[in-house]
């Protein structure tokens, strides 16, 4: 185990007891935020699909599909209800996949939420020919078995199993990073998972990791991610770039781990 391994901890109970709070301030920013009007309206159309995090359903990612669907985009929600962790619905996200790839003849971005996207990487590794590109929200793949502050519920739901009850190889899958364009966007803010796990090991010519700031629960309202998704939707897998501000302004006070030197 890494000297950092060690050193990660659950969130402060400072940003875990303010999680709630925070969101509702931004989703309170989210609704009179007029920065739509600057973004390019001209989507290609392609599908997008997105996975809501553990506990969440199809209604925590309404605010973000209408967003992507105003852009020119496609838009699905994941379908099976809330997500409980069970991971027979790997295998029903991926025939939906399939689907949407033979349905528009061509792939599918997957915007994936904390759970979610732990979801979506495992869809890409599986079908990687399907999928366009993948971004993640505070998403812990790199330590799911790692202490978190939502750990307590899923062991309640697996009847104290937690992630003991999965399969070792796949715990050991789900850090590797899938063969497709990857944002991970993640928060040193964020009340319930470690913000160290939601990064890629590595950074390479296709992945990416972005810090924001915000609360994990006001990720899909984030108007700084909100800019992210639409900037990272325009992009094929073929031209595929990192993402940069457009403003140092932007870099200091949005994205600080991408600010310039």
């Amino acid at each position: 185990m890494s000297e950092m391994s060690r050193l990660i901890k659950k969130p402060s109970k400072v940003w875990s007891l303010t999680e709630v709070s925070r969101a509702l301030v931004e989703f309170g920013i989210f609704y009179p935020y007029k920065f739509l009007s600057r973004l390019p309206k001209s989507g290609d159309g392609h599908p997008v699909i997105f996975l809501p995090g553990f506990l969440a359903s199809d209604k925590s990612t309404v605010p973000l599909r209408e967003f992507v669907y105003k852009l020119g985009y496609q838009v699905y929600g994941w379908g099976p209800g809330r997500n409980l962790a069970d991971i027979n619905n790997l295998g029903l996200l991926i025939d939906k996949i399939e689907n949407l790839y033979v349905k528009y003849d061509q792939k599918v971005s997957i915007v994936g939420w904390s759970l979610g996207g732990v979801f979506a990487r495992q869809i890409a590794k599986a079908r990687p020919h399907l999928v366009r590109q993948i971004i993640t929200m505070g998403s812990p793949f790199k330590g799911i078995t790692k202490p978190n502050n939502a750990h307590w519920v899923h062991k309640i739901i697996t009847k104290g199993k937690g992630t003991n009850g999965l399969c070792p190889d796949l715990i050991a899958d789900i850090p590797m990073p899938a063969p497709v364009p990857t944002t991970a966007i993640y928060s040193k803010e964020d009340g319930i998972v470690p913000w160290q796990l939601c990064m890629e090991q590595i950074e390479t010519a296709i992945h990416q990791n972005i810090q924001v700031r915000g609360s994990h629960l006001g990720m899909g309202v984030n108007p700084s991610i909100l800019w992210v998704i639409a900037d990272r939707l325009q992009h094929h897998d073929e031209n595929w770039s990192h993402f940069q501000p457009d403003t140092n302004l932007q870099d200091l006070l949005l994205y600080p781990s991408l600010k310039r030197v």
